[in-house]
């Protein structure tokens, strides 16, 4: 006869912050500026990249913005930011702020 298994129980895990920091996992960073950062706990980063035509060979440079969860809201808009890839948090948020490599300067711009 077949002896019946011993039931394991398991231990709930613990609820796991909205950005995790481990390294255990290879996440993609990107470094883009700050384009807005009129959203709660959200801004938009443009990352730019330059791609070589394959027949002509002109250099062209292509934009990406992707919106980013931003805690704090201390990101504002002209700062070089760093991003790093994470969970779904909304429809559009796939990304989180990493850092700020630069803030952006206090120059105001006037039309005129």
């Amino acid at each position: 006869m077949a002896e019946p298994k011993a039931k394991t129980t398991k231990t709930p895990k613990a609820a796991a912050p909205a950005v995790a920091t481990s390294t255990k996992l290879h996440r993609r960073t990107m470094t883009g500026m700050v384009v807005s950062d009129k959203m709660m706990k959200t801004c938009v980063v443009s990352i730019e990249r330059r791609v070589q035509n394959g027949a002509y060979g002109k250099f062209i440079t292509k934009r990406n913005k992707f919106k980013v969860h931003d805690e704090k809201n201390t990101a504002k808009i002209g700062d070089l930011v760093t991003i790093i890839e994470s969970r779904p948090l909304s429809r559009d948020k796939r990304w989180a702020l990493q850092k700020i490599l630069r803030k952006a300067s206090g120059e105001v711009l006037v039309k005129g």
